[in-house]
């Protein structure tokens, strides 16, 4: 039996490549880039005129005038218009294209318009103008053929903003991976089914295909019984079709639990069966020719943890999502005598900006009713009794949080 620790670093040198694809811009939200970017022009591509008002020539301002007769007004998306001589302006809108015989913008606020000889004179009361006011000049952020982004970096709304921006309509992304999600067991039921008292309904294949779904991957599901020669003809065909295998159930002492024995004459090689943690201690892992095969226990709150603590932060890491879990503290005194690391049900607030885990109790790793209750585990690591009020945990959320 291994230590959690042992488990996680085990886990995280398994690195494989699941190849990359090209997708619709549209369809790229929450993927991971797999190209670098470039500017296909300067950042902003023009002088960009940042505020509504009126554009003159400095040296007319810096000369001291402050009336400008009016010759036009031009709105954003059209052609620039020119100041084709001294002590004239163009009222002008945010987003336009300023036309190099203008170099400032006043702002309507600082302009009052009056008539005088028939014309319409715009007058200045700005008394700090300066060259290029109010104006976002061109290449200032970027220019033509600089990097934007490399790849790696997920793609969330303001990245793929800019790649609308730079003409990006197909993006390459990190493949995600081929996922088969499944449960083992002959006292589970499906979840519209009515169980007989002593059957279960299925819930942690439902929580996993539903946190892959809201990340965006794709996964099937399967269900096999406790009959060895079902493993026997059905994983074969799975482990061949498939980059990750997520199993529940199985794996624990019991006279129908097959499955690391079916796994290794299959000729997946174990890489650690036990981890020193409640719950999840019969933990299952291995790998075959570049499958991975995670077997959790079928206890849906070891299974759940053990999906939230090793598989996600691994397959994240592959992709480029990589996060490290953040610190909470404890509220309470807890007591946790078994020298195992022990992953507590809590609930998360933050208050004045820090991370309070609040301990739900419970009944065991099986009060599945208390799961509602709370919002995470708090990683309390072996080698001690007494896990003091104050003390500062790794908290591992409940996905999607």
């Amino acid at each position: 039996m291994i230590s959690v620790e042992e488990a996680r670093n085990i886990i995280a040198v398994q690195a494989v490549q699941w190849g990359q694809e090209s997708v619709p811009l549209s369809e790229s939200l929450g993927r991971v880039l797999a190209q670098d970017v470039y500017a296909d022009r300067d950042f902003p591509p023009f002088d960009r005129v940042t505020m509504d008002g009126v554009a003159i020539r400095y040296e007319d301002y810096q000369a001291g005038q402050r009336e400008y007769e009016v010759i036009g007004t031009q709105y954003a998306g059209e052609e620039p218009m020119a100041l084709v001589g001294s002590n004239l302006c163009i009222e002008i809108m945010t987003g336009a294209m300023l036309d190099r015989t203008g170099d400032v913008v006043i702002r309507y606020e600082d302009v009052e318009f009056v008539t005088l000889e028939g014309k319409k004179i715009a007058r200045v009361q700005d008394e700090a103008a300066f060259q290029w006011k109010n104006v976002h000049r061109q290449g200032s952020d970027q220019y033509m053929g600089e990097l934007l982004m490399k790849g790696g970096q997920p793609i969330h709304t303001g990245t793929l903003a800019l790649l609308a921006t730079v003409g990006c309509q197909r993006v390459e992304v990190h493949t995600y991976p081929r996922i088969a999600v499944i449960s083992t067991g002959d006292e589970l039921v499906e979840v519209g089914e009515e169980p007989k008292a002593y059957q279960i309904r299925k819930s942690n294949v439902v929580m996993i295909e539903a946190v892959l779904r809201h990340l965006g991957i794709e996964c099937m599901t399967y269900h096999l019984t406790d009959n060895k020669e079902e493993l026997r003809e059905r994983l074969p065909g799975i482990l061949k079709g498939f980059d990750v295998l997520l199993l529940s159930g199985g794996v624990s002492k019991g006279k129908a639990d097959y499955l690391p024995e079916i796994l290794e004459e299959l000729g997946v090689e174990k890489k650690f069966h036990k981890v020193a943690q409640r719950p999840g201690k019969p933990f299952w892992y291995g790998i075959q020719e570049g499958v991975s095969v995670f077997a959790f226990p079928g206890n849906p709150i070891s299974a759940m943890m053990c999906f939230e603590v090793y598989f996600l932060p691994w397959m994240r890491r592959l992709l480029g999502l990589g996060r490290d879990f953040p610190f909470a503290t404890l509220t309470e005194e807890v007591t946790f005598k078994p020298d195992l690391g022990y992953f507590l049900q809590v609930t998360m607030k933050m208050v004045n900006g820090e991370m309070l885990a609040h301990p739900q109790g419970g009944n065991g790793s099986g009060d599945l009713a208390n799961l509602g209750k709370s919002t995470g585990f708090l990683y309390l690591p072996a080698g001690q009794d007494i896990y003091p009020k104050g003390g500062r945990y790794v908290f591992v959320p409940f996905s999607p949080l």
